[in-house]
Parts: C-alpha cells; sequence; structure tokens
C-alpha cells in the first residue's frame, strides 16, 4: 500500500539520474553555454560510469562525449572568433 503523495510506480529504465543530466547537459551545451555545460555533462557522465550500479550506461557515454564536443566546439571557436576567421562587419 501507497502513502499519500507515493506513486508505487518505479523507473522501467533504471537509468541513473546523473546519467540523464549527463545528457541533456550535453544536448544543451550543443546549443547554449557549453563551457559551463560541457564541462558537466563530463563530469556527470564519468560519475555515473564509475558508480556501476544502475542503468543509464549509454546515456552516461553519450553525455560525456557529447560534454568533450561542446568543449572543443567553444575552444575552435573562441580561436576563430579571435583570429578574425569572423568577420560580421558589411558595410563599406
Amino acid at each position: 500500500m501507497t502513502g499519500y503523495g507515493q506513486s508505487g510506480a518505479r523507473s522501467r529504465s533504471g537509468a541513473s539520474g546523473l546519467a540523464i543530466a549527463s545528457l541533456v547537459c550535453g544536448i544543451v551545451g550543443l546549443f547554449f553555454l557549453s563551457i559551463v555545460l560541457g564541462p558537466l555533462a563530463i563530469i556527470f557522465g564519468g560519475v555515473t560510469l564509475r558508480q556501476r550500479r544502475g542503468g543509464g550506461a549509454g546515456m552516461a557515454k553519450a553525455g560525456l562525449v557529447l560534454g568533450v564536443v561542446d568543449v572543443v566546439l567553444f575552444v575552435v571557436l573562441l580561436v576563430a572568433a579571435s583570429s578574425g576567421g569572423f568577420s560580421w562587419y558589411v558595410g563599406g
């Protein structure tokens, strides 16, 4: 019997909350705040893979990879912007 406010249902996938957080941070980091969300995705994915309990290893690995992509993308865009690779001036 469940108490008030408890549904009694459990997660079917068994995915860890950190694995989900890693994946979400990795995906969102591709578009916004990649220098913040990328490292968070790497940390959350690494912690999940080290715990070795619960599910979500696939999501943790995907979040880890996306976190690395976020950081590399940020560095590449930063280098391109600082070297004058982007020219937004159109006037003459």
